[in-house]
């Protein structure tokens, strides 16, 4: 097995047709690498220049390909290239696909799509067996082989980040919370939106009517209230319930809307509350403001929170 203490600086993913490669390069785009599907061999040196490649100690980009298996002297140019790259300190493991033939077939068939190696007119399971023939070597002497036989995407993704997400890769799902207001537009990129206009709403006062739910008099207005109160018991119980599915099914990236009238005073304040709490879970959370530039100060500007801020306040 290689060693893969830290990332490796490039992975090679190798494997029969249908047994998950293109899966595979997803999740290692999540991860961070710089992602080729269907690559000679032979031309990995080549986009490693290209890209920057990371070395041992050295700043770069991670990379991941997946290799074509009909090039000829595919084995051979593997090796070759990893050779080459390791001696000029990259760190390398290659990954191989497997799963029963069955299993290849009856995914070929629900695709539709015609197997690569069966430009002839062959059937699906020759073009398998020939697939098997060309890649018996490169299986033979991969640093880690996995059977997707059994596998469902989440699945492979959970192995996939077993052996080699480390440190901050494996941190948690990142989420972004941001507010916003229903009068300047519904959010159109939101996984979740929640709809706070039920409750009590500072702007009818007029001492907190030019504030933001960043202020605190304005935060603690919205929050210490008792129907606020109710509200996010219910609320951060459905994040408890919600969010281990999302991790589970191999969700990278979530994002979460929070809205009230304006996106001045009760969202701001209710998004800052759930990015609080979601962070005690382990989740890397983002919390932004959308509309919050769009508030007014009581002499007519424009109000944001971060002076160097065109648009929105956003930290995380």
């Amino acid at each position: 097995m290689g060693d893969v203490s830290n990332m490796p600086d490039l992975i090679i993913v190798s494997g029969m047709s249908g047994a998950g490669r293109s899966e595979t390069m997803n999740v290692f785009e999540d991860m961070g690498y710089y992602c080729v599907d269907n690559l000679p061999a032979s031309l990995i040196a080549e986009v490693a220049g290209t890209i920057g490649l990371s070395k041992r100690g050295q700043e770069g980009r991670r990379l991941a390909v997946v290799c074509d298996a009909k090039a000829p002297g595919y084995f051979r140019d593997v090796t070759t290239t990893m050779r080459t790259l390791a001696e000029e300190g990259v760190n390398s493991v290659v990954v191989f696909l497997d799963a029963d033939d069955d299993k290849l077939v009856a995914r070929y068939k629900s695709s539709r799509r015609r197997h690569p190696l069966c430009e002839d007119g062959a059937t699906v399971l020759h073009g398998i067996e020939r697939e098997r023939a060309l890649l018996r070597e490169i299986r033979g002497h991969a640093d880690f082989v996995i059977d997707t036989t059994d596998l469902l995407p989440a699945d492979l993704r959970t192995k996939l980040n077993d052996l080699f997400a480390h440190g901050e890769e494996r941190s948690g799902l990142s989420v972004s919370v941001y507010s916003f207001g229903f009068k300047h537009g519904a959010p159109l990129d939101a996984d979740v939106v929640i709809d706070v206009r039920f409750l009590p709403n500072p702007y009818y006062d007029p001492v907190m009517r030019t504030m933001t739910g960043l202020d605190e008099l304005v935060r603690n207005y919205v929050l210490y209230n008792s129907d606020t109160d109710a509200f996010l018991k219910r609320w951060f119980a459905l994040l408890d319930c919600v969010m281990p599915g999302y991790v589970a099914e191999g969700k990278q990236q979530l994002a979460i809307a929070v809205g009230c009238t304006g996106g001045q005073h009760r969202s701001v304040a209710l998004a800052e509350a759930t990015g609080d709490y979601l962070r005690t879970s382990g989740s890397r959370v983002s919390v932004a403001h959308r509309d919050l530039a769009l508030a007014v100060r009581p002499d007519g500007e424009l109000v944001t929170a971060d002076p160097n801020a065109d648009d929105a306040e956003a930290r995380s």
